[in-house]
């Protein structure tokens, strides 16, 4: 039989004991306690030592509060700008012998001023809603054109053109619209009357060209590259798995549009009619240059007239006293409030969606 030399010589034959060098902790079936250590205290696991603490203050930290304070000025210039307003509106608002919201007169510059926002917010948002019905459909069919049907040497510059259409400043749009679109939408408003009188819309005996048929369809022209460059991005960003599998399924190039692009890009198409809305409800040079500028609430469309608050601020202002100017401040302020409520609204739409959307998926 041969030794065992790892046995101590102290020990009686078969006994327990064994040197240092095969000594385990208690409940320690893996790790030997190293030779110069026999109390039982091991380093620590991992051999990385504790973790060094966090910095007080680190570029992350930098961000988040740079973005917290970036995000709160924007609420606090909102409440600024409707401070302002109201400050100003509220002087002029007190002098007014008629009722502001439903008045449709506008003598603030007499010596018993009464004036009422009724005419002008009325053609605001007609001009607008008309804009965006004669704009929305054009933009997305050249947003679906440009997409998924041009090839890439015509949509990559067409599209750049489109681009550069945002650009133009509304001035030029206004000059335009009243020296040169007038009289093709002259004789068109003629056609319509000739033909078409028995519609209110279309009714009247004249005089018919700056109206706002002429304002709206300029102002749909304004509006038309805002909608088309933001809808075509939403459809390019259409998941290919989804395209390729309705297409897989026999669906028409057509089909697949309708029940994979238009589905899943209805909330982007939404954002961009409600920033084009934005745009339009704004608009002040183009329609003070191709509205007739009257105080009335008419629901016709070709015959010489309308007004609204944005073009009428633009129209008064060098002229108005004191009362008069805080008469167009006030009539600024229902513009804030009507634009402010446009886009809480829509921006409610598109998270209702998308919560629907996230929950379907």
């Amino acid at each position: 039989m041969g030794d065992y030399p790892s046995r101590s010589a102290s020990n009686a034959a078969g006994g327990p004991g064994v040197t240092a060098r095969h000594a385990r902790a208690a409940g320690d079936g893996v790790s030997p306690i190293p030779p110069d250590d026999l109390s039982g205290n091991r380093p620590p696991q991992g051999g990385g030592g504790a973790l060094p603490k966090k910095a007080r203050f680190s570029m992350e930290t930098g961000f988040r509060g740079l973005s917290t304070a970036a995000g709160a000025m924007v609420l606090v210039i909102i409440v600024a700008i409707a401070i302002f307003l109201i400050s100003k509106a509220v002087p002029a608002l007190s002098k007014n012998d008629a009722n502001f919201l439903t008045s449709k007169e506008w003598f603030p510059n007499d010596t018993q001023p009464h004036f009422g926002i009724a005419a002008l917010a009325f053609g605001t948002v007609l001009t607008s809603v008309i804009a965006l019905i004669v704009a929305v459909p054009i933009a997305l069919g050249i947003a679906l054109f440009l997409s998924h049907y041009a090839p890439k040497r015509l949509a990559t510059p067409l599209g750049f053109v489109i681009d550069l259409l945002a650009a133009v400043p509304s001035v030029v749009f206004g000059l335009w619209g009243r020296d040169v679109f007038l009289e093709p939408v002259q004789s068109f408003s003629i056609w319509l009357n000739k033909y078409f009188s028995w519609i209110p819309l279309f009714g009247g005996d004249g005089p018919f060209g700056r109206s706002v048929m002429l304002g709206s369809l300029v102002l749909a022209i304004m509006v038309l590259p805002i909608v088309t460059s933001l809808s075509r991005e939403v459809f390019q960003q259409t998941p290919g798995m989804n395209e390729e599998a309705a297409l897989a399924l026999g669906a028409t190039k057509w089909e697949m549009i309708r029940t994979a692009v238009l589905p899943y890009g209805k909330p982007g198409v939404l954002a961009a009619v409600m920033l084009g809305l934005g745009r339009a409800l704004g608009e002040t040079i183009a329609l003070a240059l191709t509205l007739g500028i009257t105080f009335t609430i008419s629901a016709n469309l070709i015959q010489s007239g309308g007004n609204s608050i944005a073009a009428n601020i633009a129209n008064t202002f060098g002229e108005a006293n004191a009362t008069g100017r805080g008469a167009l401040i006030a009539s600024g302020l229902v513009l804030f409030a009507i634009t402010l409520v446009v886009n809480m609204a829509a921006r409610a739409i598109i998270y209702r969606r998308r919560e629907f959307r996230d929950s379907a998926a």
